[in-house]
């Protein structure tokens, strides 16, 4: 297949090029066009040579591969065996070099070229934990459905921030990365003050993680329920049984200020049910009654575990998507519950919103303009786009959420088809496409309200039109907050690899570098890189710092009680070269 010209791996010849504007770009749809391409990164690509004396410096070491800042190095691990387990520095993961789709070749390494590097971020969840919607009683049925760190999501999510600026370039081949993406559940309750956290964290600025009284913490944890892990009391709650440290001051911390550098990246944003749907579950034309109830004064705090079940079963099995059955459990225990401050800030946000604020030039940070959204985005009503990551490579980013409510995904026919449109006019190029859900997960195939005509699409049939385009490299995911990767081979020899990576709420807490090389050898290879937060792996029970808190943000979420264990994958699922054939 012809190309355009490779990208060269070194940084002068990256960061000389011409970025690409949108006016010299090809609209790709009605309501839908280009984006701005990534501007190039600054990062090193040489270690600096310090001067000995006035004789001559010695050459710069090579920088790449280097390990530093990322899992290769080293992954926080539990100290002791048993109870509450403290973290510290533990081995890092290897490489695994997966040869499904095609055999690696020998001397790739010194002819490869760099196509691309990126970042990945996926399902950060930055949780307004005071929201009067919150399901956390549904703890009372399985004790997973409210998190004892949930607190921090936003000093976590900042400090994953600090380690991508940190980074000195793509781990493997030393090229600038070249953005971030993010692959949805960007917020957990599609609020509007949820949604103004996301956007200083990524583009920087001043966050006060805190809704309602402006001084005080109403929630869970100082509820005096011994359901919920209370840190700043001597109550012994059932957290505190299995170990969980009492910390006075821990409260009024996690609701302090802090302060976001804003990625120096720049960084595009895909969405995801949690940002599309009310508690990602309910339908974005549901009942009103919930809207009312988010900005109120009353929360619920405690349901019986029969209650519990009874909600959770109907939410997993999709049996309330408009959200009237939850507008009834509510009502029906509303004696039941507490006075909160009401707060306007806690209304869900809209489509519409999500774009707007996406194309505030607040928010703008290091770009592009909008972040990949356009204008023709807001008119169109759609949040589905392609930008230019390279001369050679695109990228495509979808909107698998399902209006119609409930968690998993799917795709109308019309954004079906722009994403063959788009794949067939841009067939000299490879291609990266980018969604919350995964392939397994885009099941839910429920009618949008609002294009209630139009017929949805499943994984299965995403597979199966993107194995017909020869340039399909890589579908990169999240949802389902576990390190997964999936070789897709189609018949004619066409194949890419779906990358599903774990999430930063649920331990071990993950982000992912992915490098696209040509081997020129007629195979191409995608490294895939994890990193964790820049918090230390330490912590400090004395240390309520931004820093401290974001240390804290990792323990607690390794000792959740009934956190799954397996989130991190398989050696194959991690740090990877991912081998495939030219199309």
């Amino acid at each position: 297949m012809s190309r355009i010209r490779s990208v060269a791996a070194s940084a002068l010849e990256v960061n000389r090029r011409t970025v690409l504007a949108a006016a010299g770009a090809v609209s790709l749809s009605a309501g839908v066009g280009y984006a701005l391409r990534p501007t190039d990164s600054q990062a090193a690509t040489t270690a600096a040579a310090p001067v000995a004396h006035s004789r001559q410096a010695p050459a710069a070491a090579p920088l790449v591969p280097y390990t530093k800042g990322t899992t290769l190095a080293s992954v926080a691990a539990p100290l002791g065996s048993s109870g509450y387990r403290r973290l510290g520095d533990g081995p890092g993961w290897g490489r695994v070099v997966r040869s499904e789709l095609a055999t690696p070749k020998s001397g790739r390494a010194g002819r490869r070229t760099t196509l691309a590097a990126f970042v990945q971020f996926t399902d950060l969840h930055l949780q307004d934990v005071q929201h009067p919607l919150r399901l956390e009683y549904l703890r009372s049925h399985d004790v997973h459905a409210w998190r004892p760190h949930e607190a921090l999501t936003v000093p976590g999510a900042v400090s994953l921030v600090e380690r991508v600026n940190a980074l000195r370039g793509a781990p493997v081949t030393g090229a600038p990365l070249h953005f971030v993406m993010t692959t949805g559940d960007n917020t957990d309750n599609n609020a509007h003050s949820e949604l103004e956290w996301f956007m200083k964290v990524m583009s920087g600025g001043r966050i006060t993680p805190n809704s309602g009284d402006a001084k005080h913490y109403e929630g869970v944890q100082n509820s005096g329920l011994k359901l919920y892990w209370q840190p700043d009391s001597a109550l012994r709650d059932g957290d505190k049984a299995l170990g969980f440290p009492q910390l006075k001051g821990f409260l009024a911390a996690a609701i302090r200020e802090v302060q976001s550098p804003g990625l120096k990246l720049p960084w595009f944003s895909t969405v995801g049910n949690h940002d599309a749907l009310p508690l990602g579950c309910y339908g974005s034309h549901g009942d009103p009654y919930l809207a009312e109830a988010a900005i109120g004064g009353k929360k619920l705090f405690s349901v019986s575990a029969a209650d519990a079940q009874k909600l959770q079963d109907a939410i997993k099995n999709a049996k309330d998507p408009k959200g009237t059955g939850y507008r009834d459990f509510l009502k029906a225990h509303a004696r039941s519950m507490r006075s909160v401050t009401p707060d306007e800030k806690r209304a869900p946000y809209t489509q519409a919103d999500y774009l707007k604020a996406h194309l505030d030039p607040a928010y703008q940070g290091h770009g592009p303009a909008g972040h990949g959204y356009s204008s023709a985005n807001l008119d169109a009503g759609t949040q589905y786009y392609a930008f230019r990551i390279s001369d050679d490579v695109i990228g495509i980013s979808l909107d698998t959420t399902d209006a119609g409510g409930h968690y998993e995904g799917s795709i109308g026919t019309a954004q079906l088809n722009w994403l063959d449109k788009t794949l067939k006019d841009n067939k000299d190029s490879y291609a990266v496409v980018f969604s919350h859900h995964t392939s397994k997960t885009m099941d839910n195939t429920r009618p949008d309200p609002a294009r209630p005509g139009e017929k949805r699409h499943s994984g299965a049939e995403v597979i199966s039109l993107l194995s017909a385009h020869a340039g399909v490299l890589a579908w990169v995911n999240g949802h389902i907050h576990k390190n997964v990767i999936t070789p897709h081979q189609a018949s004619g020899g066409r194949s890419f690899w779906e990358i599903s990576t774990a999430s930063h709420v649920d331990y071990p807490h993950l982000a992912r570098i992915i490098e696209l090389v040509d081997n020129k050898d007629g195979t191409i290879s995608l490294f895939t890189t994890l990193i964790e937060s820049a918090a230390p792996h330490r912590t400090d029970f004395a240390d309520l710092s931004q820093t401290g808190l974001a240390a804290l943000y990792r323990e607690l979420a390794f000792n959740a009680p009934g956190a799954n264990k397996t989130l991190a994958g398989t050696a194959a699922d991690r740090n990877t070269e991912l081998v495939l054939k030219k199309g």
